[in-house]
């Protein structure tokens, strides 16, 4: 699973994500007893609100301070919160549609489907690694194990 593979000795089965100076951190005991399905669930859910909160952001610059198709080109200077209200329907269905769309098929790549026999509510495919859809059209995905696990801990403290 992109050069990991679980070791029970290390804190969260040795997943990539733990850098000086605070190495390991989970002070609330999060990951502690836990077994593999589950920390695998818990970075799946780290790394997919990670991602969202970094898309979030720049939503966020981008709509404040860029002229938008949305707003003709204008740019319109208000705040992101107010923004939403004011956009078209005709313009949120399509994106609110290809957001229920993208959900789906990270469940079907990552998830077991729920019914498919006992323990497959909230499980993970054994040979998913939490994160990794296979969507790389760009080809930014390190081949080489350690360099995948360095890119990862990156992504994760940002």
């Amino acid at each position: 699973l992109n050069g990991w593979s679980p070791d029970v000795a290390l804190p969260m089965y040795g997943l990539p994500g733990a850098v000086a100076p605070l190495g390991f951190f989970d002070p609330i005991g999060f990951s502690k007893d836990k077994d593999l399905n589950t920390v695998k669930r818990l970075r799946e859910a780290e790394v997919l609100h990670g991602r969202v909160s970094m898309m979030a952001a720049v939503g966020y610059l981008v709509g404040e301070s860029t002229p938008t198709i949305t707003y003709g080109m204008d740019v319109h200077h208000t705040i992101a919160n107010n923004q939403l209200p004011e956009v078209p329907a005709a313009v949120l269905v399509p994106f609110f549609l290809a957001i229920n769309f993208s959900e789906a098929l990270r469940a079907s790549v990552g998830w077991v489907e729920p019914g498919a026999g006992p323990g497959s509510i909230f499980s993970l495919r054994e040979k998913y690694y939490p994160g990794d859809i296979g969507f790389d059209p760009f080809g930014l995905k390190p081949t080489d194990a350690k360099d995948f696990a360095n890119m990862q801990t990156k992504e994760l403290n940002n």
